[in-house]
């Protein structure tokens, strides 16, 4: 039996003394009728510690090197999950002969253990955990040379969004009706514009309301009062800034037809016109979108021609909101069109559809966003010229 177990191991056993022949046989598994059995593989004595193949030195509890020279690569269980066990055939094997975990998963190839004495494979950090600060540094001026050249869009950021969503979570009342409050409390009443200078101290000391504003409303009264139209037509009424600054500037008999998507916008702004003074007579305000009122507005508000025509609504709407006047043809001859907020946030198709089709001639007022005058903005001036 002993011969037989010595025959099996090939030249591995044949390299092996008489008394550790006898104890590898001893520890030998009965042999089994499988084909190609795969029995355990001898273990050497060692005293004071064993080698470890994958290590350059001396590891307790290593099985040495007769179990790599004596089994081989290709004697070694396969690894593969054996029916109603966790643990697979390979690592059974290793563990029957007292292998430690570290060098186990050396020998087979998997991640090596974190207690690992020997110098095998240590695990490699990811590469994103690995960031030289001398990296981070070099960022560091660009993203100062951002704040610093954009420092206006993050203070109106902060202003027109941050603020006015924090106060309308905190008081539950609208930044609109927070503005007409102010203006009941500072305003004069019947004084158009005592009621103007009022919205821009609140906007420039308070809270960011989108309106014309002082530098640009000064360009629009001046245009105003150049043409002197009979009939005005605002897209955009919002909190009544615009209305009651074109109110104003109406010759005697003219009338305004202002237009606002939003109800409760649309509720403010009806304050505030009434407030500075305007009945219905002069100013009618229509609540509902432009798309489907500027259709009606011949039919159900009596508005034939339109003189002058001021846009400040959603600025993705003042090409289609131009496109329908000329279908309806609610444009007179010579119609002066003033289009707010051309360049910041920007309508780059309005203002390519006015240079190239051939209906207007066309104009940009250069001056700054309302409330803010580091950052440029402007106000489109066409004039309508038909389609000649």
């Amino acid at each position: 039996m002993q011969d037989m177990g010595c025959r099996m191991w090939g030249t591995g056993a044949a390299k092996l003394g008489q008394g550790e022949c006898e104890g590898l046989c001893q520890a030998l598994p009965p042999p089994r009728a499988a084909p190609q059995p795969n029995p355990p593989g001898p273990l050497s004595p060692s005293t004071g510690g064993s080698w470890c193949p994958r290590c350059p030195q001396s590891t307790p509890g290593c099985p040495g090197p007769a179990l790599t020279t004596a089994l081989g690569a290709s004697k070694l269980p396969q690894q593969r999950q054996s029916p109603g066990r966790g643990t697979p055939r390979r690592c059974r094997a290793l563990s029957a002969h007292g292998m430690s975990e570290s060098c186990r998963a050396s020998t087979l190839g998997g991640p090596p253990h974190p207690s690992m004495p020997c110098g095998g494979p240590f695990p490699q950090p990811h590469p994103f955990t690995m960031v030289s600060p001398a990296i981070a540094l070099a960022f560091l001026p660009f993203l100062v040379t951002l704040l610093i050249r954009y420092r206006h869009y993050l203070v109106l950021l902060y202003r027109a969004v941050l603020v006015g969503w924090l106060r309308d979570r905190l008081t539950g009342v609208p930044r609109e009706q927070r503005a007409f409050q102010y203006l009941l409390a500072h305003a004069i009443p019947g004084d158009p514009r005592h009621i103007l200078q009022t919205f821009d101290q609140w906007c420039y000391c308070c809270e960011h309301l989108s309106s014309v504003g002082p530098i640009k409303g000064r360009i629009v009264e001046r245009l105003l009062y150049e043409r002197a139209p009979l009939r005005v037509l605002e897209l955009g009424t919002y909190c009544g800034y615009g209305t009651v600054l074109l109110a104003q500037g109406l010759p005697p008999g003219a009338r305004l037809y202002t237009v606002e998507l939003d109800p409760r916008h649309a509720a403010v702004a009806e304050k505030v016109i009434r407030l500075a003074g305007f009945d219905e007579q002069t100013v009618e305000l229509i609540v509902g979108p432009s798309e489907e009122v500027i259709p009606r507005l011949r039919e159900k508000h009596g508005l034939l021609k339109a003189n002058f025509v001021f846009m400040d609504h959603w600025k993705r709407c003042y090409l289609r909101d131009l496109q329908l006047l000329e279908t309806h043809q609610l444009l007179a001859e010579g119609a002066t069109i003033l289009a707010d907020n051309v360049l910041f946030p920007g309508a780059p198709h309005f203002l390519q559809y006015a240079k190239t089709c051939g209906k207007y001639r066309c104009k940009v007022h250069r001056a700054s966003l309302e409330y803010f005058h580091a950052i440029p903005d402007g106000i489109a001036e066409l004039c309508y010229t038909g389609n000649r």
